[in-house]
């Protein structure tokens, strides 16, 4: 069946996608990624000599992942199999494994398999490449939008080479863009349609460094332009794009990305970039009630009692939220967004927290002291439970030199209060308690 609609597809090439029409046949037919394909890197001199190593391409998508596993295959003497870790099966792997054995054995050809969103595979899969790829019945080329560390194993990563491709520039979408313009074989060149500076920037603008986006939105535009008769100019090209989305995926690194920016911009006391960050975050389709989680403990962890208040504003900020819905809830997010970025910091709560859970994890259950015991009982009295115990509100609100903590945590010290905002008051009060003045 896919030999049926290759057949028709050469026949017809106008009704392949442009992003397909125009895909570099050759390395030096590339745009961008000089940090990788410069004739002096690793990468670009390994293709040029043909000694391909296994590799993982990482990088957003549109930034030539699949075009430069696909020039590699041209521009090598491998024989080159795709495979589609999302489309694909088991059965059709080991065929491909058996043909590229056979290639080996018998002609002592390299095959170069290729797998796109090698992120898919899970670890069984993963893990069966690797005698292959061991072996070199195969080189692989594996393709992923997510973070390799995470998302292949880590058996097969140590045995491939990692090239990070980045967002094309705006020069290097423009280029690519006047190319397709241009191109009268595989690109719009049939069309006579000329489009102004203006209107080639707007594109690799929206872009945003995806070159299969931009060759999409020139398709469009384009085809506007020829179909009206008016110029192609940015009037046009807004015009034919209409709205534009920030959609990522939220489960993906770019994600967490956004969020760690969002957190860390809060952290810092700036309040431009948290509120920037935000509505990176809420443009790109997140959940509103995951970015007012995220302030709640913001204001717990970062915050703390350096400033009370900050709790109670994002707890309230979520209240609004849940009561006015969008859009009108973004004025409570907001105002909480940047309260937040701007207020006093301390995270001795935090840290009074996790030393506490360490030297729980590390001591065990501890006995709690007789004297902090409770004795509702004639027997338990007689036991000892609650003796010497000395209520703090007969004297004077504070037990001078009394201790809490199990015995073996005697003097341990959780909370340190900062010298910040409010902080400050709940130091001086624990120093003056605790004899330390």
């Amino acid at each position: 069946m896919s030999d049926l609609f290759e057949h028709a597809n050469a026949k017809d090439p106008q009704g392949i996608p442009l992003s397909d029409r125009m895909r570099p046949r050759t390395l030096d037919e590339m745009v961008g990624q000089a940090h990788v394909l410069s004739p002096d890197k690793l990468l670009a001199k390994a293709i040029r000599a043909d000694r391909i190593p296994s590799m993982i391409l990482w990088g957003p998508p549109g930034t030539g992942k699949t075009t430069l596993a696909q020039v590699v295959a041209h521009d090598t003497s491998a024989d080159f199999e795709p495979f589609s870790a999302v489309l694909g099966g088991v059965p059709e792997l080991r065929k491909i494994i058996a043909r590229a054995e056979e290639r080996k054995k018998y002609g002592g050809r390299r095959t170069i398999l290729f797998v796109d969103e090698i992120h898919r595979f899970n670890k069984a899969q993963q893990d069966a490449l690797l005698p292959h790829v061991e072996r070199g019945t195969v080189v692989l080329i594996g393709a992923t939008t997510e973070n390799p560390s995470f998302a292949v194993n880590a058996a097969l990563l140590s045995r491939a080479r990692v090239f990070r491709l980045e967002p094309l520039d705006e020069g290097a979408l423009a280029a690519l863009l006047r190319r397709a313009l241009e191109d009268t074989e595989r690109g719009l060149g049939r069309l006579g349609v000329r489009a102004d500076d203006a209107a080639i920037t707007t594109i690799a603008k929206l872009a945003r460094g995806d070159a299969r986006r931009a060759l999409g939105a020139l398709e469009l535009a384009a085809g506007e332009a020829a179909a009206s008769g008016r110029a192609m100019d940015e009037a046009l090209v807004r015009e034919a794009l209409a709205d534009r989305t920030l959609l990522y995926d939220k489960s993906g690194e770019e994600h967490h990305n956004v969020v760690s920016a969002f957190i860390k911009s809060m952290r810092g006391n700036d309040p431009d970039a948290a509120i920037y960050w935000m509505m990176r975050m809420l443009e790109a389709g997140d959940d509103p009630r995951f970015v007012l989680r995220r302030m709640i403990i913001f204001a717990s962890e970062d915050v703390g009692n350096a400033d009370p208040v900050a709790l109670s504003t994002a707890v309230a900020a979520d209240a609004a939220f849940a009561r006015l819905g969008m859009p009108e809830g973004m004025f409570a997010m907001a105002q909480c967004c940047t309260y937040l970025a701007s207020t006093v910091k301390s995270n001795a709560s935090y840290a009074a927290w996790t030393a506490a859970q360490e030297d729980v994890r590390e001591h065990g259950p501890l006995p709690v002291p007789l004297k902090l015991r409770n004795a509702p009982t004639a027997a338990m009295k007689a036991w000892g439970y609650g003796e010497g115990y000395r209520y703090p509100h007969d004297e004077g609100g504070h037990a001078a030199g009394e201790t809490y903590l199990p015995d073996a945590l005697a003097g341990r010290r959780y909370y340190v209060p900062r010298e910040a905002g409010f902080e400050s008051k709940l130091r001086a009060r624990l120093r003056r308690l605790r004899g330390e003045e």
